[in-house]
């Protein structure tokens, strides 16, 4: 079975990608947001196996709608996929609701690996 990913990014070009990866990989996309709030609005009509959620959006930044992402699916892994990891990683722990950090320009395909490991992916050894 395919396990499915949420992809919330403002950045249209990100999300294509983000999706053009996943789906070659072998997972499903359940869904996609333009911002956090529109993530929120989305969450409690999919079921995901993860979210991967960009840092830096309008009306409703990633680290509010992580909170709130959270409580509506709480043992969903929550990717924040963002430019500002090193300041993220600084802190003494991830913010509240966030699973996992990456940098965009890091592999993210290694890390959704890593956060869904029974996938049909990492059997397949998909991993780059």
């Amino acid at each position: 079975m395919l396990q499915r990913i949420f992809i919330v990014d403002d950045n249209p070009s990100v999300r294509t990608g983000i999706r053009t990866l996943l789906e070659t990989s072998g997972f499903e996309i359940c869904g996609e947001a333009s911002d956090g709030l529109d993530a929120v609005e989305r969450a409690p009509e999919i079921n995901p196996d993860l979210i991967i959620l960009d840092v830096s959006m309008p009306r409703m930044n990633g680290l509010d709608a992580a909170r709130k992402l959270r409580d509506i699916h709480p043992n969903v892994p929550i990717l924040l996929n963002t430019s500002h990891s090193a300041v993220i990683r600084a802190e003494e722990s991830l913010p509240e609701g966030v699973t996992a950090v990456v940098d965009k320009r890091e592999n993210l395909l290694h890390r959704v690996l890593q956060l869904l490991p029974k996938s049909d992916a990492a059997q397949r050894g998909t991993a780059r």
